[in-house]
């Protein structure tokens, strides 16, 4: 059977019952039989049980104590491994939102290139505002392009290639501010292609749909020259008379008056 061991304030009120007990060997007996001795052996029992409770409840308190403290311990490493998630949840999230940043970024130039190709395709299509023999219209930039070429080929000598260019032109763009000057140089180019009718029809509609035109009297004087190298006199005096009096102060007056002169 395993020794008993008291506690050290179990052990202190045994020495002093001991010690009591030494101090009157002769009156053992009536030690015990004395009611205040019965009365002090009774507090010491008191004390001894009240002592042990305490000890009971220190040790079940203690115990407690180093169970609250591992499970404590245990929630902290739980907290401490959900901060580490958390951190490398941040982390992973804070690289994509500055590859998202990135991609945005990108994604902004590109979209600023496409507008600004946009725009300026657009601009292509958009009128413009031009002056042409004197003639302030607005056109749009094809018909723009295609009347320079067109003057650029007949400035060439190439004059096949310019009636046609002057004719798509005219065909293309019927209302356009460029059809009495297109008109007009269509008919110099059929002048020197030796093409005569075509030319008066050509000078003819000009001067019936644009008869203000800087280019009107220059073409009635053409009308007339066309009119010589086909041999009809009489229709070509007739159109240098008409010329003279719907033009009187134009230079193409001038010289009609000139050849009338010498048709006489």
């Amino acid at each position: 059977m395993p020794a008993f061991r008291l506690s050290q304030p179990l052990r202190s009120v045994a020495a002093g019952l001991a010690l009591a007990c030494v101090a009157l060997p002769g009156a053992h007996a009536a030690l015990f039989e004395d009611g205040e001795a019965r009365r002090a052996i009774l507090e010491v029992r008191q004390r001894v049980d009240a002592l042990q409770q305490s000890q009971q409840r220190t040790a079940d308190e203690l115990r407690r104590a180093n169970e609250d403290s591992a499970q404590l311990r245990r929630a902290l490493l739980e907290l401490q491994t959900q901060i580490e998630t958390l951190r490398s949840e941040n982390a992973r999230l804070q690289g994509q939102n500055e590859q998202l940043t990135r991609e945005v970024g990108e994604l902004q130039r590109r979209q600023k290139d496409i507008a600004q190709g946009v725009d300026e395709r657009l601009r292509q299509f958009e009128p413009v505002k031009v002056t042409v023999d004197g003639m302030e219209f607005q056109a749009d930039a094809a018909e723009k392009k295609d009347f320079d070429a067109a003057l650029a080929i007949f400035r060439a000598g190439k004059f096949p290639e310019a009636n046609q260019a002057f004719g798509n032109l005219i065909r293309q763009y019927p209302r356009s501010g460029y059809v009495p000057s297109a008109r007009f140089w269509l008919g110099n180019g059929q002048y020197a292609a030796r093409d005569y009718k075509e030319a008066i029809n050509n000078f003819k509609a000009l001067l019936a749909e644009a008869p203000t035109h800087a280019r009107a009297p220059e073409a009635a004087l053409s009308i007339a020259n066309c009119q010589v190298e086909l041999k009809d006199a009489r229709a070509a005096r007739k159109t240098l008379e008409d010329l003279v009096k719907a033009y009187p102060q134009s230079e193409a007056a001038m010289a009609a008056k000139e050849r009338l002169a010498r048709m006489k």
